[in-house]
């Protein structure tokens, strides 16, 4: 079976967050740069699966920034037997729509049984790109499983709602995303990362895609204004003299919180 996993460089979570407000587009210098959490996790699932089945391949597919090698590089210390990257300039700042056709692209020619993702990245979070991939290739996408089991031929896992627990199963091909409920990812370990420098690692433009120029460059979304975010005014402290309950009343009914 070969399982390809989607995985995406996005800036730390407890760094800073800005926006270039010439470009509109996530200031990624502003912070360091890591793999985002929830696509580890969803390589622990299929790396998981690979340690108690002999001939599963795994692989890590990201669409990034030549400079996120190092990054994507992470996944094949962890354990993922190869690694593809789409690097092109003209997926700066892609959207949704077009990351989504790139992949697509991408897993066409690498060839998958099974695709598992985040079901949602911490910088964006759009959480829609999984099931748009799954559109595109034609085949059945089971979104945000707090459960995964993967068998020979089909995939199952369970999905909560806010009044349920649905139970999925879908014939392989498919595409697959994950929740936090699964467990935490692996830690890379010495000989792993030695190994990790001698795994293929293949990097991919447009052009090998089939892509052409002119349709990465059409713009499905655009930013029509920005502005940055207002300092943060200072509160207000109540203290308690014998009416701080009255005066706390007072302050939800003015700003019309209760």
């Amino acid at each position: 079976m070969k399982i390809v996993v989607l995985v995406k460089e996005v800036p730390d979570t407890y760094g800073d967050r800005k926006l270039s407000l010439e470009t509109g587009l996530a200031d990624r210098a502003a912070s360091e740069s890591v793999l985002d959490e929830i696509g580890e996790r969803a390589l622990e699932v299929a790396l998981s699966y690979a340690d108690k089945n002999a001939g599963t391949e795994v692989v890590v597919l990201s669409m990034a920034p030549e400079s996120a090698a190092a990054t994507v590089r992470k996944g094949l210390a962890m354990g993922a037997a190869s690694a593809v990257q789409v690097v092109d300039e003209q997926l700066l700042g892609a959207d949704m729509g077009l990351t989504a056709e790139v992949l697509a692209a991408a897993l066409t020619r690498v060839g998958f049984d099974l695709v598992i993702g985040g079901n949602q990245s911490t910088d964006g979070s759009g959480g829609m790109v999984p099931a748009m991939v799954a559109e595109l290739l034609d085949v059945p996408g089971a979104m945000s499983l707090n459960s995964v089991e993967i068998e020979e031929g089909k995939v199952s896992g369970t999905r909560g709602s806010d009044g349920a627990t649905m139970q999925v199963t879908a014939d392989l091909p498919a595409v697959i995303t994950i929740t936090e409920a699964l467990p935490d990812a692996r830690f890379p370990n010495f000989k792993g990362i030695m190994a990790a420098k001698k795994k293929p690692f293949e990097t991919l433009s447009l052009e090998d895609l089939g892509i052409e120029a002119h349709s990465a460059e059409a713009s499905r979304s655009i930013v029509i204004a920005l502005s940055e975010k207002p300092p943060r005014e200072a509160g207000i402290k109540i203290v308690d003299e014998g009416d701080a309950g009255e005066k706390l009343a007072e302050f939800l009914v003015q700003n019309r919180l209760a």
